[in-house]
């Protein structure tokens, strides 16, 4: 069995984003040699998450949307968190509902999606360097 890690680093414009990272994924695949095994995809802090769904931006507002309704930015003063001098409060519990990590199977050379699913990024707490873990083991 062989393993490989790459760590892919992203930094947003904005607070919110959304980036699809399935090339750069496809990427570590072809560079790690594995035909059969399994991907891990991991958001490595806990304001940003990795999921997968379809890229269609009607989709990707409806997210931000979503979360925003969920646990809206502001006021941060909402927040118990951010009493410790942060305005994140919002982006931990985003991270939360959106996910830490996702596995995908390898087979044949290719990540094994079903019909329109690809991988994304999810930014909460943007605008500063962040990484994204990419873990590959098998054959």
């Amino acid at each position: 069995m062989k393993s490989y890690r790459k760590e892919l680093w992203f930094s947003t414009s904005t607070r919110v984003a959304f980036v699809n990272i399935t090339q750069e994924v496809e990427n570590c695949l072809r560079e790690s040699g594995i035909s059969e095994g399994l991907v891990l995809v991991n958001a490595m802090h806990i304001t940003a998450s990795v999921f997968i769904n379809d890229n269609e931006s009607g989709l990707h507002q409806d997210y931000y949307d979503w979360l925003e309704k969920l646990a809206p930015h502001e006021p941060i003063s909402h927040y118990r968190h951010n009493r410790t001098g942060e305005d994140n409060g919002d982006a931990h519990l985003k991270r939360q509902v959106m996910g830490r990590e996702v596995v995908v199977a390898v087979t044949n050379g290719a990540l094994d999606f079903g019909p329109w699913e690809q991988i994304f990024y999810g930014e909460f707490d943007g605008r500063r360097r962040k990484r994204v873990l990419v873990k590959i083991i098998g054959d």
